[in-house]
């Protein structure tokens, strides 16, 4: 019976108020981190990471080690990355041990969602689970996507025929479907849900939190289903929900792909994608990226050790690129950020802004994006989020 300490939540800033749209360079994993890291802001102690998603980014290989690097967290947590929806999501919430971070993240539309267990807060409990076949909408081996598309099946053999199968009383939320659809299966007139996906459920228990609603939380998927009963307790919401825009047209000029060197891949991982510096022994200067160095004599020097650098700094100059780049959608912006306090100053991208509208001076944030996708491969690095970009963020306490 989990106790939740937090919830974060997270919503790319382009799109509309209904629809939100993950940017050029954000995906499954990019999202997943910033409601992560929102979740455990309060530096409560993570000792499992789940990841539920039908829209991760490897298949056949792990995303465990860019989440818990973007996550700041130990490279050896135990990491379960499960691919479903709604139920699947609140199935691993249901059965989390303490200190466990579930993280839901839907691409379409886009967002994503974490809670934090944790041995005391806001108490749920398992209370429906059902497991039927009603294969409306597939996809095979080769992401080929089969849409049997009759909404009237999927309502009368899937939603309510699960609902009827659960044997729980009219739930108070519904996630996973359509907001006109969900106001009709549920009790509670809550706001419509941003997400449809392995996010929604959570998101749906952060709006039962907030206006201390207790009762059944279901999560359905084509004919599966799964509740929740939500009581009452303490839990912290960590909401970095920005305010949607429209996406900036841009111009795409097709390039020669830039094969990926996975050999240099694994030397830059740590310093890159932890966003650490290097430092030597009796030294206080800082190298980013981190380097070898060499004495007068010409002895080479390698064992320095990598520390975390600040997350938050100052624009030092900037310049907007509109000249079409090959392989790359102009205009974009590249900053040089004076990150705080250490005298280490880094090139990013600038992310969640239109082009041309960061000045010198404006302070931010780094967070991590995908920067680029080479071989089929994503690359991950850091880019300069504006703070006025992320003026809608919003942390409460709900009882």
């Amino acid at each position: 019976m989990p106790y939740l300490a937090s919830i974060g939540t997270y919503l790319p800033c382009w799109g509309t108020a209904q629809h939100r749209v993950a940017g050029d360079d954000e995906d499954a994993i990019t999202l997943a981190v910033e409601a992560g890291r929102a979740a455990i802001g309060s530096g409560a102690p993570v000792e499992y990471v789940v990841l539920v998603s039908r829209d991760l980014p490897l298949l056949e290989s792990s995303n465990a080690a860019v989440l818990l690097a973007g996550l700041g967290l130990d490279p050896e947590l135990e990491v379960t990355e499960r691919l479903g929806g709604a139920p699947a999501t609140l199935d691993a919430l249901s059965s989390a041990r303490p200190r466990t971070l579930i993280i839901g993240v839907d691409l379409e539309p886009a967002g994503a969602a974490a809670a934090l267990t944790s041995d005391r807060g806001l108490q749920v409990r398992t209370a429906a689970r059902v497991s039927r076949s009603l294969p409306v909408r597939t996809r095979n081996a080769t992401g080929i996507v089969n849409d049997y598309g009759d909404p009237r099946l999927l309502r009368e053999r899937g939603y309510l025929a699960s609902l009827a199968a659960a044997w729980v009383d009219i739930p108070v939320a519904v996630a996973g479907v359509e907001p006109a659809l969900a106001r009709t299966l549920s009790s509670e007139a809550l706001d419509p849900l941003p997400t449809l996906g392995a996010s929604a459920g959570l998101f749906a228990l952060a709006a039962m939190a907030e206006t201390e609603t207790s009762g059944t939380l279901v999560g359905v998927e084509q004919a599966s289903l799964s509740g929740i009963a939500v009581a009452t307790g303490k839990t912290e919401i960590h909401r970095r929900e920005l305010a949607a825009r429209p996406m900036p047209e841009r111009t795409y000029l097709p390039g020669s792909d830039i094969p990926i060197s996975l050999a240099a891949y694994a030397r830059a991982f740590e310093a890159k994608v932890r966003w650490e510096a290097g430092k030597y022994a009796g030294s206080e200067e800082l190298d980013f990226p981190p380097r070898y160095r060499t004495d007068d004599d010409g002895t080479l020097h390698t064992d320095y050790e990598l520390v975390p650098l600040p997350r938050t700094g100052t624009v030092y100059t900037e310049v907007t690129v509109h000249i079409p780049v090959p392989g790359l959608k102009t205009p974009y912006t590249l900053v040089i950020v004076e990150l705080d306090e250490v005298g280490v100053r880094a090139l990013v991208k600038v992310t969640g802004a239109e082009p041309d509208t960061v000045d010198i001076g404006d302070r931010g944030r780094l967070v991590l994006r995908r920067v680029a996708l080479r071989s089929g491969v994503p690359d991950y690095g850091y880019a300069f989020e504006p703070e006025r970009a992320s003026e809608s963020t919003q942390d409460t306490e709900a009882a």
